[in-house]
């Protein structure tokens, strides 16, 4: 078993995300990332998905222990959301501050501000993050759906699986009787970042065992003008940690705070 500061520790070499905060003051695009082999745009490329390498294979069979030693423990667990039957919350193992908060502002909001300045990219204050997990004789396959965020990114951490692809529809708000669906395979250590609007499901896995990190990165600036569940203008109540990523208008804020997205 390892302990929980391993994990910590483990982050900066166990990343191998080619990025830094540079990127936006120094003309790189898309196009760059893309030639230079950083991030691959999965076809068509108007929906917008990339995959890209996130973590070592050494730092992800020693995170998968951590969560198999966490679901054998009698600690009380909560389940990652309403689809999903197998998975943790990441937030209950203590890993928002030391592991998933540096992994987007560091890491990963220098590339959503490339990738997708239009809905709220650049300013991903908050995030829900938990893992999944797909097996037989347990759950097998997700049904189509759209996340709670603006930025997705879905990790694939191990370990040996066959079949249980992604796919991809339009978006959410695209009216189409017949959906043009896209497959997208998933590969050990990568990351695929979309829209969380996306319409998008798992196919089933035909054999083994797959484990996914799943980060719904949100924008308080987005999300505020309208919830992006019901599309309608959030009614608030006090919740704890990120909440849903929603922050109050500037004149219910208590004094001494500020606007994570205004220092951009």
């Amino acid at each position: 078993m390892h302990p929980l500061p391993y994990v910590y520790a483990s982050l900066p070499v166990g990343i191998k995300i080619q990025c830094s905060r540079c990127f936006r003051f120094a003309g790189i695009t898309t196009t760059w990332l893309q030639k230079r082999g950083r991030i691959r745009s999965c076809h068509p490329r108007d929906k917008r998905i990339y995959r890209l390498p996130v973590f070592t294979e050494k730092f992800c069979q020693a995170f998968i222990e951590e969560l198999e030693n966490f679901e054998q423990s009698e600690m009380p667990k909560g389940r990652p959301n309403s689809m999903n039957n197998y998975g943790v919350l990441l937030n209950e193992l203590g890993l928002d501050e030391g592991f998933i908060t540096p992994l987007r502002e560091k890491y990963l909001q220098p590339l959503t501000a490339l990738l997708y300045p239009d809905c709220g990219g650049g300013c991903l204050d908050s995030h829900k993050a938990f893992v999944v997990k797909y097996a037989l004789r347990e759950d097998l396959d997700l049904s189509s759906h759209y996340d709670n965020a603006e930025v997705t990114l879905n990790v694939s951490l191990g370990k040996e699986f066959t079949e249980g692809s992604l796919y991809f529809a339009e978006f959410r708000q695209e009216p189409n009787a017949i959906p043009k669906y896209i497959e997208v395979e998933h590969v050990p250590f990568y990351g695929l970042l979309h829209q969380g609007g996306q319409m998008h499901g798992a196919l089933p896995i035909a054999s083994g065992e797959r484990w996914n990190l799943i980060i719904w990165m949100r924008s308080s600036a987005i999300r505020n003008q309208r919830c992006p569940m019901c599309n309608r203008e959030p009614e608030l109540v006090e919740a704890e940690g990120f909440g849903e990523g929603f922050t109050r208008s500037r004149e219910h804020r208590p004094p001494q705070t500020v606007d994570v997205c205004s220092l951009h």
